[in-house]
């Protein structure tokens, strides 16, 4: 089938690489020039793994290119997906103008009738105000179908839970539609869910809701167990293995960040107050994370009193290994709290490090180089779990550092590990551990 895509931001580009790999001729469509010419010489203009190859080999089967030209990108699409970005408000609800502009594109541009195919995290009742606004504008005799897709991707991970997810859901208001959705998607092998518009759409802010409240529960459980001496980790594991709850989601940590959790949980309580309904359970979860973020620094004042002069290797950018996004990353509350506290920061971050002084205004410096940001510091913190820090001896705290004083925000490391190595380890929901001539 010939698909075309609007917007080459996380969910737009993933979405057209995998839809081409399945066997249909996709075109991309971006205002963004530079965008454009850049994915055309076939280099992806995100960080996920496996996309840039799988891409590239598309791009050379002529089933996937790139245009910012609406009329030529929409020449004889069959099925067209809005894949752009819905951000928050400052009231926390979700900004649809990137989605109400790209649907007012289409309607220009298109010659035929079409299925418009919502991608974006929507709050309910958009997809039938899209519709509406979209046969405002349309030509005579062209008629709009439309569908809700919503994704459930997590970066770093994309292309794999693209081809190996739990489920594909769509909302449509007639069956023809959804029958010619689940047929696009039938390659993916992947179970379809059918449902209406108004149920798609609260199916994603529902699970996302739904998994930010597992992490809030078992940060708030870590906590307590601080306090009471248990270690959460083997909570965690004596609770996941109840079928009922699963171990998925609960790893105690410094919270949720990135572009979905977030902005869907006050996105999904501020739909809520809409409709007149107090979201307690979930303003909850918002209060608990917000929080979490802060932790490590009580636990770094507490331990020196001051940070004046302090160097500090910040270890981490994003808020997740495997990518380089940092939207509502722990690293940007953490960061300007350490300066304005008056430390030293030395940020390290394999992937994002050169998108810090994008994010960060405060003057701190930045690496690659993880030895570089350790050598001569008086503690590390932890904020971003990625593998080659997990990987790493603990000894290299010790060999590398001023005082091997680590602050852990991820348990990257067994309690075990960190007594050998003689560090002195501080992390989220377990026992410290000080060395004898820390004490």
């Amino acid at each position: 089938m010939k698909i075309a895509v609007i917007g080459t931001g996380y969910v737009g580009l993933v979405t057209g690489v995998a839809l081409s790999e399945i066997g249909h001729t996709v075109t991309c469509i971006d205002v963004d020039p530079r965008k454009i010419e850049e994915l055309n010489q076939g280099i992806p203009t995100i960080y996920e793994p496996g996309l840039g190859d799988m891409m590239l080999k598309n791009q050379q089967r002529n089933r996937l290119r790139f245009t910012d030209q609406h009329r030529a990108g929409l020449e004889g699409a069959e099925a067209v997906y809005l894949a752009v970005g819905t951000p928050q408000r400052a009231d926390g609800s979700a900004n649809l103008q990137y989605v109400e502009q790209a649907a007012l594109d289409v309607a220009e541009h298109i010659q035929k009738s079409v299925i418009v195919v919502i991608k974006s995290t929507v709050p309910v009742g958009t997809n039938q105000r899209i519709k509406r606004l979209m046969m405002q504008h349309t030509r005579p005799g062209v008629s709009i179908k439309i569908a809700s897709n919503p994704e459930f991707l997590r970066e770093g991970s994309a292309i794999h839970d693209t081809f190996h997810g739990d489920r594909i859901i769509i909302g449509t208001e007639d069956y023809e539609t959804a029958h010619v959705l689940e047929e696009i998607n039938a390659p993916f092998g992947i179970p379809v869910v059918k449902t209406d518009l108004f149920s798609s759409e609260m199916i994603k802010y529902a699970s996302n809701a739904f998994l930010a409240t597992k992490i809030s529960f078992i940060n708030e459980i870590a906590n307590l167990c601080e306090k009471l001496g248990a270690d959460v980790e083997e909570v965690s594991k004596g609770m996941g293995l109840d079928h009922r709850i699963g171990n998925a989601f609960l790893k105690a940590g410094i919270g949720y960040g990135g572009s979905c959790f977030p902005k869907d949980t006050n996105a999904l309580v501020q739909l809520a107050g809409n409709h007149h309904h107090d979201f307690n359970l979930l303003k909850s979860v918002i209060e608990v994370n917000n929080h979490q973020q802060c932790l490590l620094i009580e636990k770094m004042v507490a331990r020196f009193g001051s940070l004046h002069d302090k160097r500090i290797a910040v270890l981490g950018l994003a808020f997740k290994p495997n990518t380089d996004d940092l939207r509502e990353s722990p690293a940007l509350v953490m960061i300007p709290k350490l300066v304005e506290l008056g430390a030293d920061v030395v940020c390290y971050d394999p992937i994002a490090a050169n998108q810090g002084a994008r994010w960060i205004s405060e003057p701190v410096a930045y690496t690659k180089n993880v030895a570089e940001s350790l050598s001569g510091a008086d503690c590390a913190v932890i904020i971003t779990d990625w593998p080659d820090i997990k990987r790493m001896n603990p000894e290299t705290y010790v060999r590398l550092m001023r005082t091997p004083i680590v602050f852990d925000g991820r348990n990257c490391y067994p309690i075990p590990v960190a007594r050998k190595a003689t560090i002195e380890y501080y992390s989220i929901g377990r026992p410290d551990v000080v060395p004898e001539i820390s004490r």
